[in-house]
């Protein structure tokens, strides 16, 4: 006799892709047999802002050669809804990663605590520049 059940599974924030999830003896109930267990595994969708790494949330943002010399502030949205603000006021080259601490995913094990939030940058770099232009940051830059 087939019987339906109805299975809740309650996915705590911070879960990573490959957990498991049993359900014990759930599948192929027979007369003299052990029903086997129902295995749920995690995965994960991709999401349209940020990436995982561990329990780290990373960030890529856009910004131009004079944002990285001269000052960026981020505005971005969490994934639990919040806003941030988040000023940089380093030089911002290249390789830079502004790292946030505890805005990251929360840690299964102790969901208190978090991961950090990284926030990555693409330098958009003129593709021209005029002779006044190469003259004035060469009398700013004194090179």
């Amino acid at each position: 006799m087939q019987v339906e059940e109805i299975l809740t599974i309650r996915v705590k924030p911070g879960r990573k892709k490959g957990t498991k999830i049993p359900f014990t003896e759930k599948v192929n109930e027979q007369l003299n047999v052990i029903p086997a267990d129902l295995v749920f595994i995690i995965d994960e969708k991709p999401h349209s802002v940020f990436t995982r790494d561990g329990n780290d949330l990373i960030v890529a943002h856009k910004i131009s050669l004079a944002e990285a010399l001269a000052g960026y502030t981020v505005h971005l949205t969490t994934l639990d809804g919040r806003n941030l603000t988040i000023p940089i006021n380093n030089v911002i080259h290249p390789n830079y990663e502004e790292v946030v601490p505890r805005e990251g995913m929360p840690i299964q094990k102790d969901p208190t605590k978090r991961g950090n939030l990284r926030i990555k940058f693409n330098i958009k770099f003129p593709t021209r520049l005029t002779t006044e232009h190469k003259s004035g940051i060469k009398k700013l830059l004194g090179s």
